[in-house]
């Protein structure tokens, strides 16, 4: 019986004589069978991009933004003072663009992302509830160039205000299963031929900021972590 089991296993492409079956079947433990490969779970594969708010927004002209071309290179530019803006409103528009993988919509997402965490001081530890969904939708893309940015994007949230990293505590376990999943993706095996981002390290920089919001979450924030992320040690 346990030859005949031995033989039921045996990989390989099946011979004239040979029975193709699929593995954990009946037909798997029968003489002559051959079992094939697995196939493939898909768990890192990229999901297609959709079409977010923010591109709806944009594209009937109801945000503050726009892109300046100058001598320098593209830079965004904002129609009204940023320090006017309504927080609570068009800041998780913005972070609902960073699923966005075209330009200008990306470009716009990311940049105007960037002016309002600088300059939004205590607007936007209020505003932390409404970007939680836009931050795992990102990264559940599983796209590297979007999972990049949005972790920059979060790194530069825990430290834009004081407050934020303990407030983003209760909220770690909707957005850290993707961690897990691509903690060890040390590179990126893409084209010979890649952008700086491209070849960033999704695994280095998950690394980053799970030491970013331990330092800036506290015991508890460790705690989730670890529950979330079991391979995670702190320096």
């Amino acid at each position: 019986m346990f030859s005949l089991c031995m033989r039921g296993f045996s990989p390989g492409t099946p011979t004239k004589n040979e029975l193709k079956a699929d593995g954990f079947t009946v037909k798997a433990f029968m003489k002559n069978s051959v079992v094939g490969a697995p196939p493939p779970t898909g768990v890192f594969q990229k999901r297609p991009p959709k079409p977010t708010t923010f591109r709806v927004y944009y594209e009937r002209r109801e945000l503050p933004i726009s892109v300046d071309h100058n001598n320098r290179g593209n830079a965004i530019a904002w129609k009204v003072d940023i320090e006017k803006l309504d927080y609570q409103y068009y800041l998780p528009l913005l972070f609902h663009g960073l699923c966005e993988t075209v330009y200008p919509y990306e470009f716009l997402a990311r940049e105007g992302i960037r002016d309002m965490l600088n300059r939004g001081g205590p607007r936007i530890l209020p505003v932390l509830p409404k970007l939680i969904i836009p931050i795992r939708n990102a990264m559940n893309t599983k796209n590297h160039n979007v999972m990049c940015t949005t972790l920059r994007v979060l790194q530069h949230l825990v430290m834009s205000a004081e407050g934020v990293g303990i407030a983003l505590v209760p909220y770690l376990k909707q957005i850290l299963p993707v961690f897990n999943l691509f903690k060890n993706k040390k590179r990126n095996i893409g084209d010979a031929i890649e952008s700086r981002r491209e070849k960033e390290s999704i695994g280095d920089l998950i690394e980053e900021t799970l030491q970013i919001l331990e330092h800036y979450g506290g015991p508890e924030a460790f705690k989730q972590i670890k529950s979330m992320v079991p391979t995670y040690s702190p320096v």
